[in-house]
């Protein structure tokens, strides 16, 4: 068995000849660079790519396969450099009509084992979105529909962020998965907790107690890439061996989650839009505690004491540890040069997170800032709270 490091959720800015696909994602985020990015400085050995449903990064894809530099393999996945694993993704977002009698909508990760099998994915799925060449497009369906289509072409189906105010299931369509899906919803092997909230959180909802949580970077430009990852074990790296592992079978698994502190996240605490600041009361906030306006972005922890049917947390005994981990772009003092100094001594990130002792450190960075990064793999930072599409901020103690 391997255990390898996976991020399963980055997106592309543009293709190669520069046409947009995600619009809020950097220029830089481009299939090939993706790829060189998880060999070159992440550690990351198996990425997801999730705007492959675009034409225009299918071309990207054919040249990347055709100029030799990677090769598709029969279980599913592309390699490269014999480095990183390359599953091929679509985020799709679908119209949901929640408790209220409103429409909601979610976005959803859809995944496929071959470049054939995304191509007709994306011919079908033309049908319901207007532009199939962007990313993250609204389709007009429901998820409901969508896991079929998904299936039909060998691919599977996980909700992405479950728990944001906006654009996630729990978020803003319902306050259980099984509403949607029905049925389907046995076919839900994993969903992805999003950057703000965690296990500890998730597990209060007893419906998820047979899924694999996955935690995901969400990343918007290159650096982003793995602020987020799982530890995955398989037997070999592929589409078949990941499949077996969300759905935990023949000892494959997932075997720790990485991931922020949720208080970290942009949207952990619910955020008063008058008065422009977060609500830090007792959960859960439904007003504003100081002009009581309601005119609120409900935070991830709040909402999920709201939908919550456990008293407390109880997770599965076989749920993997969930580790906090800062990513280097969050730790003070580091910016680019000297990321990229301590990247030319360790190789790349996951090394320096892991692996790399004080001492180690110190050497390449000096004293101070070798004990920020020492002091945050260790959890001993204050954090201020995320809210309302902020990110929270970590400060030394």
């Amino acid at each position: 068995m391997y255990e390898l490091f996976a991020d399963l959720h980055v997106h592309i800015g543009r293709s190669q000849n520069n046409k947009p696909i995600k619009i809020t994602a950097a220029k830089s985020l481009q299939f090939a660079n993706i790829a060189k990015e998880c060999v070159n400085k992440k550690g990351i050995q198996v990425v997801g790519i999730i705007d492959c449903a675009s034409p225009y990064v299918q071309e990207d894809i054919e040249n990347f396969l055709a100029n030799g530099e990677a090769y598709e393999i029969l279980d599913g996945g592309i390699i490269y450099q014999n480095e990183v694993c390359i599953f091929l993704g679509s985020e799709i977002e679908t119209s949901e009509l929640n408790e209220n009698g409103k429409i909601g909508s979610a976005h959803n990760l859809c995944f496929f084992p071959r470049l054939a099998d995304i191509k007709e994915f994306s011919r079908e799925m033309s049908k319901y979105i207007k532009n199939i060449t962007l990313s993250s497009q609204r389709a007009n369906i429901s998820a409901y529909t969508l896991i079929d289509i998904v299936e039909k072409y060998n691919g599977i189906l996980i909700p992405a962020h479950c728990f944001t105010p906006h654009k996630s299931f729990y978020g803003n369509c319902t306050s259980r998965l099984e509403r949607i899906f029905k049925e389907k919803f046995e076919h839900i092997y994993a969903i992805e907790l999003g950057l703000s909230a965690d296990t500890n959180l998730a597990d209060k909802i007893s419906e998820l107690e047979g899924k694999t949580f996955l935690t995901n970077s969400d990343a918007h430009s290159l650096p982003k890439i793995a602020r987020e990852y799982n530890k995955i074990q398989m037997a070999d790296v592929s589409f078949k061996e990941f499949l077996k592992a969300l759905k935990r079978e023949d000892g494959r698994k997932v075997l720790c989650n990485y991931g922020l502190d949720p208080k970290l996240g942009k949207y952990h605490r619910t955020y008063c839009e008058v008065c422009e600041k977060n609500i830090l009361g007792k959960a859960p906030v439904t007003k504003c505690d100081t002009c009581e306006s309601k005119n609120i972005t409900v935070g991830v922890y709040d909402r999920i004491e709201i939908i919550k049917d456990k008293k407390q947390t109880i997770s599965p005994n076989d749920r993997p540890p969930y580790i906090y981990q800062i990513p280097l772009t969050f730790i003070p003092g580091l910016g680019e040069k000297t990321i990229n100094k301590l990247l030319n001594v360790f190789k790349n990130e996951m090394n320096i997170l892991h692996k790399a002792t004080f001492d180690d450190i110190e050497s390449v960075v000096g004293e101070k800032i070798a004990k920020n990064i020492i002091n945050a793999r260790e959890g001993k930072v204050k954090i201020t709270e995320g809210g309302g599409g902020v990110y929270g901020k970590i400060s030394s103690n």
